[in-house]
């Protein structure tokens, strides 16, 4: 993974005509490791970094280009309420989200901060992977309703809520979220082996199964 990273910052970019120095832009997307799976404000990382909110704009663009990185953005939704509006940003690839991060066996995950928004990354490019011509965003209320992934595909909604558990526990805010969104179906992506029954139609599934049922539907 180092040498990955490495030889993208060093051979691959400038191959593209990027010429950012490799520090900047290993800093950089250090920082956005250190982001991910929060919302993303141009002006904060830049003040982190010392540049212009142009400058970060530029640089997250970079990565995003590359499918080094994914811009999740908020469901536009006419409910009324108060919609969170800024984009959250995902590294795409789990081993390279935890190797700029130091973390390198499963213990140190385990204890680390970043387990949980490790796994919502990764359930979220498994869906990707499954449905590549389904739209992804989420939804976010300022009074905390919340469904991490909405998938929009042939004009079918499915909530998936992300949960790095085997006996996930589902905030009130989730179940907010829905009534907002109307999903045709719902499900919480969790670490079980089979899927089992939440309540109100909503299953709690391993997220191969998901994707399973998503692309049978």
């Amino acid at each position: 993974m180092e040498s990955f990273i490495q030889t993208f910052l060093e051979r691959d970019l400038p191959q593209l005509g990027i010429r950012i120095p490799s520090p900047t832009m290993r800093h950089f997307w250090e920082m956005c490791a250190h982001l991910h799976g929060d919302l993303w404000k141009h002006a904060k990382v830049a003040g982190s970094l010392g540049v212009s909110g142009k400058t970060t704009a530029h640089y997250l663009a970079i990565l995003e280009h590359a499918y080094m990185l994914r811009r999740l953005q908020p469901l536009a939704a006419n409910t009324g309420k108060r919609l969170v509006k800024s984009p959250r940003v995902y590294l795409r690839d789990s081993g390279l989200l935890h190797r700029l991060l130091r973390i390198d066996d499963v213990d140190a995950l385990s204890g680390h901060p970043i387990r949980g928004t490790s796994w919502e990354g990764y359930v979220i490019e498994q869906v990707s992977s499954a449905m590549p011509d389904a739209k992804l965003s989420f939804y976010r209320t300022s009074a905390g309703a919340e469904v991490d992934l909405v998938v929009d595909h042939a004009g079918q909604r499915t909530a998936v809520e992300i949960k790095a558990s085997s006996s996930p526990h589902v905030e009130r805010g989730f179940w907010l979220a829905l009534e907002d969104v109307q999903p045709n179906d719902a499900w919480v992506a969790a670490q079980v082996k089979e899927p089992l029954p939440a309540r109100d139609g909503v299953t709690i599934a391993p997220v191969h199964a998901i994707c399973d049922a998503l692309t049978s539907a």
